[in-house]
């Protein structure tokens, strides 16, 4: 397939240093030069370590960098892949590197706990930014200036930019050449990798919640009651009886074993449950509903909806494996 060429001629290429910090993770350094690599395309993409030479990977064989921090500091745009190590952030020097290119006017991105490098050199303090749905409350606790959502792919505030786990960079690079080159573009160079121009929905659809706590001598047998039973309109009554506790006394100790509400609790148990049934059956969402305690068709669109950022049938055509 022929990608188009981009329209113009500028007097030089967009200059991208992708910032390969030490056990750097492969896949993620090269998807920067697989999507905006393309020859017909008006990006310079030089690989970039703390200095020239050999960049360990998280894999154990080193990337070879062509370039330093000097190419960091005068790019146009830096792209920071994940790294590991990266709760320490990165080196003062890469860091003070992401600052000055800042200043400079690049723009800054990063892909997956990437965010933590461009958290440590400030430039997400204000921000909203998100990271690996894993990684998220980290982010959160070592850096509370920055407004962390874990629950979507990338997140664009104009200069910066953070996108989540792994796969999420290749939308955070479509949507770069989405917002540089156009919608045309940005889609044929999708169909020529194989990937969706544009995914709906977060990554809180990928997140999986197990429903049960692992202390079995608390709560455990009254949650296991509750999961073979969701298709009941259960209340916290329900729950409290099972338990042979008060409602008051079971909503507290639910709370210290599980760290939530009972009914919140519930609602996750069942949206994970109709997940399971989207992925590996052919039922009807009126049947999930119903299965799954979520009440009529459109109040379970409703609730999967807020849960994961998609609705079930788009659920369905991402997961199923029948």
């Amino acid at each position: 397939m022929t990608v188009p060429r981009a329209s113009g001629h500028p007097a030089r290429p967009h200059r991208i240093a992708v910032l390969a910090l030490e056990r750097v993770l492969p896949m993620e350094a090269g998807m920067p030069f697989h999507i905006l690599g393309q020859p017909q395309l008006p990006y310079e993409l030089m690989l970039c370590g703390r200095t020239p030479g050999p960049v360990e990977t998280h894999n154990g064989w080193p990337l070879t960098a062509t370039h330093g921090l000097d190419t960091v500091r005068t790019a146009d745009t830096v792209i920071v892949p994940a790294f590991r190590g990266f709760l320490q952030g990165a080196p003062h020097d890469a860091a003070a590197a992401l600052r000055q290119a800042h200043h400079n006017g690049a723009r800054i991105a990063s892909i997956c706990t990437g965010a933590f490098a461009l958290a440590s050199a400030g430039l997400l303090d204000g921000r909203r930014a998100t990271t690996h749905w894993r990684h998220a409350d980290d982010l959160a606790r070592l850096y509370p200036k920055v407004e962390v959502d874990p629950d979507v792919l990338y997140v664009d505030t104009g200069n910066v930019l953070t996108s989540a786990g792994v796969a999420s960079g290749i939308d955070l690079c479509l949507h770069l050449l989405r917002r540089d080159h156009g919608t045309a573009i940005a889609n044929a160079i999708a169909r020529e990798i194989v990937a969706a121009p544009h995914r709906e929905g977060g990554q809180a659809q990928f997140i999986k919640r197990p429903p049960t706590p692992s202390n079995k001598s608390g709560l455990g047998a009254t949650l296991e009651w509750a999961l073979t039973h969701l298709d009941k309109p259960l209340t916290v009554a329900d729950l409290a009886a099972h338990a042979r506790l008060s409602t008051r006394t079971f909503a507290r100790s639910f709370a210290a074993e599980t760290g939530t509400t009972p009914m919140k609790w519930l609602n996750t148990a069942r949206i994970d449950r109709a997940r399971e049934l989207l992925e590996t059956t052919h039922a009807t969402i009126s049947h999930i509903s119903q299965t799954c305690g979520l009440g009529t068709p459109a109040n379970f669109r409703q609730h999967f909806r807020r849960t994961t950022g998609t609705t079930p049938s788009e659920y369905r055509q991402t997961f199923t494996t029948t």
